[in-house]
């Protein structure tokens, strides 16, 4: 059975990668992720590969935006598997517009070692992950 239990998936996806991400933390964001890790936007079918283009990705989220919410948690997690889905809001505000936008997000994040190898992220709009 490996260390990783419930709260460890729960905790690097919420306490470490989310509050990254909206707290425009980049290390901690990078630091979730192995060197070879691959994020897809599914919905626009849009691959990161590797750590520096995962890097880039987030560089232009955060050009982009001057607010950046992530909340309303609800975890599925296979400790066993390594793997959790993640079923969330999101609010963003636009930094040339001032629009805020909502979305209702899934993510299915698969773990080696402690560290994400993969992250799918499911968008119910227009994919800002480009």
């Amino acid at each position: 059975m490996s260390n990783y239990n419930y709260a460890y998936h729960v905790d690097i996806v919420t306490k470490r990668y989310f509050h990254g991400v909206d707290n425009y933390d980049m290390n901690l964001i990078l630091d979730c992720f192995h060197d070879d890790a691959v994020l897809k936007e599914m919905t626009s079918n849009t691959v990161h590969e590797g750590k520096d283009k995962i890097k880039d990705m987030f560089v232009g989220l955060f050009a982009a935006h001057t607010r950046i919410w992530h909340g309303n948690f609800v975890h599925t997690v296979d400790v066993r598997e390594h793997a959790i889905c993640s079923q969330f809001s999101v609010e963003v505000t636009a930094k040339d517009s001032g629009e805020l936008t909502r979305y209702e997000n899934c993510n299915r994040f698969y773990l080696q070692d402690g560290r994400f190898t993969r992250v799918f992220v499911y968008m119910s709009g227009s994919n800002l992950l480009k």
